[in-house]
């Protein structure tokens, strides 16, 4: 529900607001966005916030109207300018003020736009969500006259992702934008690192008439695989909306999963940081957490999210993290948030020193499923996964609920959550062989419909 001029509850996700653009998210809720997390910087005694955003069609209006709220309360607003959430979160952490917020939709289609929150460097997440919902509600805002500035941190950023970047034997890299955020670095940065750079979709362009900025899904790295074959390249690289999210294609034109790519990381790391501890989500494969602890780390797995993630790291210590989604989080010589552009040149570098492919046959084979989608209201999709713990608890059903549902069994396991972004719940099966990986797929489906049945 909505209250009469307040928010509408579907868009308060776990880790963000994300609602479709002039429907259930407008101006309206911008500035009544803006107005309710300016007071709530207010009171905490800060004195600025930044604010970024994507290359949406509807994020200018969006930002412009979220600044007029922050800035009403008094605040500082340092109008940072259209750029890729890591950007947003470098300034975060390397400015003078730890607030901010980025007007972004991320990996959904182009009709729907949001807002990503930071609090101290920190994301801004769960429960304080739900009380900055209950904020702009009760409409009680401070007023207080503040003012808007802009500056640019796209220079400073692309120094310092350059900075970890140790060059090796030259690669051909084709690097996928798909017109959104990446489209305003990468052009620049590829400038600065050897080998031979192609680039795709490198004009911004909120419509993204290429394909949707989604790397989770495979049919949208399909240009990008397109291209490596044809240009014979060492590596692919694609980026979602705001560029926090990374995909990566083989020269054989495979799609690596993240949790491959993050295993590669963390043997580099452990090099220097022997029994470091590397976080991933339930939907990684289970080789990710055998490998780690083989290679004399610790594996910490725990919900899916990037928020999640990235508190995860900081309550544990952990150096890395990521999901199987393509956020990776460097703690080790970075700032520990995901950043998809500075996860790529950290791969790219390791590429130019070792045989990457080589590398990645050696990883223990494991079959899963695509991430499958049961259809679920978003005001009910979380209650429907509290009745399936509950009754299968009453079948004394022994089950992992880290995240949802995980059920496991010999030779494999599936897994059944509710999404933190769209109206769904989401599942995937994982096996040791093929068959047995469309069984659990069998099981799945039918633990869903169970699921969904329940009242």
């Amino acid at each position: 529900m909505t209250a009469p001029d307040g928010i509408d509850d579907s868009v308060v996700r776990a880790a963000d607001i994300r609602g479709i653009a002039g429907k259930t998210l407008t101006p309206r809720t911008a500035l009544l966005t803006g107005k309710a997390f300016g007071s709530f910087l207010a009171g905490r005694n800060e004195t600025a916030v930044y604010v970024g955003r994507d290359v949406r069609l509807s994020s200018p209006d969006l930002a412009f109207a979220l600044i007029d709220g922050l800035s009403s309360c008094g605040l500082r607003v340092v109008d940072i300018g259209t750029c890729p959430s890591p950007v947003l979160y470098f300034a975060a952490r390397t400015g003078e003020t730890g607030a901010g917020v980025m007007v972004t939709a991320s990996h959904n289609p182009k009709e729907y736009n949001g807002f990503k929150f930071v609090v101290d460097g920190r994301p801004f997440f769960g429960a304080a969500l739900k009380d900055l919902a209950r904020r702009i509600n009760d409409g009680f805002f401070i007023k207080e006259e503040g003012s808007v500035e802009r500056k640019s941190f796209k220079n400073a950023y692309i120094s310092r992702v350059c900075e970890d970047f140790a060059a090796g034997r030259p690669l051909r890299a084709v690097w996928d934008c798909a017109n959104g955020t990446a489209a305003l670095i990468v052009p620049h940065l590829t400038e600065r690192l050897t080998g031979e750079h192609i680039l795709l979709n490198a004009a911004p362009d909120g419509n993204f008439p290429a394909h949707a900025p989604d790397t989770a899904k495979a049919e949208y790295l399909r240009q990008l695989r397109d291209k490596v074959s044809e240009t014979g390249a060492d590596i692919g690289f694609a980026f979602d909306g705001d560029a926090d999210r990374l995909g990566v294609v083989n020269a054989d034109g495979n799609i690596v999963p993240t949790d491959a790519f993050l295993q590669l990381f963390a043997e580099e790391i452990l090099q220097t940081r022997p029994n470091a501890l590397f976080v991933a989500d339930v939907k990684c494969s289970r080789v990710f957490a055998d490998e780690i602890a083989r290679m004399g780390g610790v594996p910490v797995i725990t919900k899916t999210g990037h928020a999640f993630i990235k508190e995860k790291m900081l309550e544990t210590g952990a150096v890395l993290g990521g999901e199987r989604s393509g956020h990776v989080c460097f703690a080790d010589k970075y700032h520990g948030f995901d950043d998809a552009i500075y996860a790529a040149v950290r791969l790219l570098s390791l590429a130019q020193r070792i045989d990457l492919p080589a590398r990645l046959k050696r990883i223990p084979p494991s079959f899963m499923t695509e991430e499958l989608t049961f259809p679920a209201a978003d005001d009910e999709k979380f209650a429907v996964m509290d009745r399936l713990k509950k009754a299968l608890r009453e079948k004394d059903v022994c089950f992992d609920d880290t995240d949802g549902v995980q059920i496991k069994e010999d030779g494999g396991r599936y897994l059944l959550r509710a999404s933190n972004t769209v109206p769904a719940l989401l599942g995937l099966a994982e096996a040791d062989s093929a068959e047995r990986c469309a069984a659990l797929r069998e099981k799945l489906t039918a633990l869903a419909a169970f699921a969904t049945g329940l009242k």
